[in-house]
């Protein structure tokens, strides 16, 4: 009777419990080195601009600071104060930390130009009555010299002026973007991999490219047909807030 109940039971659980993969077990025997883990993430503070975290951990890992913790504070500063609209700010704060950064990348230049005549118009949209001139003086000063020297430039200065003519509740995908924080988190994350690249320092975090290359290596075994799971977790939250406002890991 008792072997007959753990048949039963044997049978039951079976029948509840799914298989699990081949794939993700031979994933679970593939532990990876709390060094390395350790070096990934000290490596992502430190890229993406966490100096205080950066510090902190290195120290608790004993790992070495892969860059001066005033060097990480002052991309951080820079990169803050374009998330929060900011923009004349972080130009001074940029041109006093690596003037050559602006100068040698124009494209970058006008990005920022561009996103302070947005944080302008935003102003303007905000305030009950608000006054265009203050906009259009630095469209006409700062952008229009600017914008003949490249097709894409005229663009999006023709776009974003368009911010003037329509209602702000009203507005088309397109110039709608213009005034949402991912284009401020999209300007800052330029910069910082600017500021990086003129430092002699690699512009994207390691495990970013670990991402990309996982993502690579999937799609490229479903195209071959390899046998793998329906869904295979990344194991990376995308939606987590930044705690600096940086956009998600995930890319």
């Amino acid at each position: 009777m008792v072997s007959l109940i753990a048949r039963m039971t044997s049978s039951t659980a079976s029948t509840t419990t799914p298989l699990r993969h081949a794939f993700e077990r031979r994933v679970e025997d593939v532990k990876p080195l709390k060094s390395d883990i350790n070096a990934l993430i000290l490596d992502y503070l430190t890229t993406e601009g966490y100096p205080s975290a950066a510090a902190k951990f290195s120290k608790e890992a004993n790992l070495r600071p892969q860059q001066e913790e005033e060097s990480v504070r002052a991309r951080q500063t820079i990169q803050h104060s374009i998330h929060l609209g900011s923009i004349q700010e972080a130009i001074d704060a940029l041109n006093d930390l690596e003037p050559q950064v602006l100068d040698s990348n124009p494209s970058l230049h006008f990005a920022l130009l561009r996103l302070q005549l947005v944080e302008l118009i935003r102003k303007c949209n905000n305030t009950p009555g608000g006054d265009i001139t203050p906009a259009l003086t630095f469209a006409t000063q700062q952008l229009a010299p600017r914008a003949p020297t490249n097709p894409e430039f005229l663009e999006d200065l023709e776009r974003t002026m368009a911010l003037l003519v329509f209602p702000p509740d009203n507005l088309e995908p397109q110039l709608a973007a213009l005034l949402d924080p991912d284009l401020r988190r999209e300007v800052a994350d330029r910069v910082n991999k600017a500021i990086l690249s003129c430092q002699n320092q690699k512009r994207d975090a390691a495990i970013r490219n670990l991402v990309r290359l996982r993502a690579w290596a999937e799609n490229s075994a479903r195209d071959a047909k390899k046998d793998l799971p329906a869904h295979i977790d990344l194991g990376l939250d995308a939606d987590n807030h930044q705690e600096n406002g940086l956009e998600p890991m995930i890319t």
